[in-house]
C-alpha cells in the first residue's frame, strides 16, 4: 500500500532536516572538488598583460583593436547528476533501525542537496523489474526534495530486480555524460554487459546497500525466511551450523564478486548498510577520489 501522505511528508521533512545540515556542515566543499565540470568553456576576452600565454591570443580581436587581447576560459562547473534507484521487493527489508530504501531515501537527500547547492541537475531512475518513474533532471531544492518524495513514496512491491532493464534505460534517456549513483542491493543476475557499457559512457558509482541478517543468521533456531521479491517461504533451521556456515560463505563469495566486478569496470564503489550511519563512507569516497584527480 502507498504510504500515508502525513507520515510521508514527516520523513521527508526529516530527511530534509537531518541531511540539510551535513550539506551544509560536510558535504557541499567537498563535493564540489570531486565531482568536476565536462570541460572548460569561453568566458570572456581582455586584454593581454605581461605573463600570459601567448596561446590564448585572440587574433581577431587584436586585428581590430590594435593591441593583444586574450581569450579567457572557466570551467564548465554544471553537471547532471542522475539517481538510479532500486525499489524492489528486497529493498522494503531492514532488521534494524532502517530499511534499506530508507537509507537509499536519505543517500538520495544528501547527494541532491549537494549538487543543487552547486548549482547542478538532478534527476531520479526509479525501478524494479521494469521502469516505476522518471524524472528527468533539473535544477532547484524543489527538484531535489521530490526526489526524496518519490523515493519514500514508491509502492512497496514484491517486484524483482532488473538492472539490466535499468541500465538500459539510462543510456537511452540520458544521451550526454552523467554522474550515476547506482543505489541497490544488487540482488540481481545478468547485468554485468550493462553494467560495463555504462561505466564507459558516465561517472558510475555503485551504492550497494546491505542488512546484517542477509550475511549471517542468528541461531535462534527454526526461522521462516520470505523472499519478498517473490513471496516464497522456507523453513530453516538455524541451530544447524552446517546451514549458517553456508550461508555466510554463499553471502561473502556473493559481495566478493560483485566488488571485482566494480574493480574490473573500474567503478567507484560506495558501501552503505542499515545499521550504521553512512555520513563517513561518503567522506571516504570523496577522499579516494580527491586523492585520484591529484594523482592526475
Amino acid at each position: 500500500m502507498p504510504i500515508d501522505t502525513k507520515e510521508l511528508m514527516k520523513q521527508v521533512r526529516r530527511i530534509k532536516v537531518v541531511t540539510a545540515k551535513l550539506v551544509d556542515e560536510h558535504i557541499s566543499g567537498e563535493y564540489h572538488s570531486v565531482f568536476k565540470g565536462r570541460g572548460m568553456e569561453f568566458d570572456e576576452v581582455r586584454e593581454y598583460v605581461p605573463g600570459d600565454d601567448v596561446r590564448a591570443i585572440d587574433w581577431n580581436v587584436t586585428a581590430r583593436m590594435g593591441h593583444p587581447f586574450v581569450k579567457r576560459f572557466c570551467e564548465e562547473r554544471e553537471l547532471t547528476i542522475v539517481f538510479l534507484v532500486d525499489i524492489s521487493g528486497s529493498m522494503a527489508f531492514g532488521s534494524c533501525l532502517r530499511s534499506k530504501a530508507e537509507v537509499a531515501a536519505e543517500l538520495t537527500s544528501l547527494l541532491a542537496l549537494s549538487a543543487i547547492k552547486n548549482q547542478d541537475k538532478v534527476g531520479l531512475i526509479l525501478f524494479s523489474d521494469r521502469i516505476e518513474r522518471y524524472i528527468p533532471p533539473r535544477k532547484g531544492r524543489t527538484a531535489a526534495m521530490r526526489l526524496v518524495r518519490e523515493v519514500l513514496a514508491a509502492e512497496e512491491t514484491r517486484r524483482e530486480t532488473d538492472l539490466r532493464a535499468a541500465l538500459q534505460f539510462l543510456n537511452k534517456v540520458q544521451k550526454r555524460r552523467a554522474v550515476v549513483f547506482l543505489i541497490s542491493d544488487f540482488m540481481a543476475e545478468g547485468f554485468e554487459n550493462e553494467l560495463r557499457v555504462t561505466a564507459r559512457r558516465h561517472d558510475l558509482i555503485a551504492c550497494p546497500i546491505a542488512d546484517q541478517r542477509e550475511q549471517s543468521l542468528p541461531p535462534v533456531g527454526l526461522l521462516e525466511v520470505l523472499n519478498p521479491e517473490t513471496g516464497e517461504i522456507l523453513l530453516v533451521d538455524t541451530h544447524s551450523r552446517r546451514l549458517l556456515e553456508s550461508f555466510q560463505r554463499q553471502a561473502a563469495a556473493e559481495q566478493e564478486a560483485l566488488a571485482k566486478q566494480f574493480q574490473r569496470f573500474k567503478m567507484d564503489c560506495l558501501r552503505l548498510t542499515t545499521d550504521r550511519p553512512f555520513v563517513d563512507d561518503v567522506h571516504r569516497l570523496f577522499y579516494l577520489r580527491r586523492q585520484r584527480l591529484r594523482r592526475g
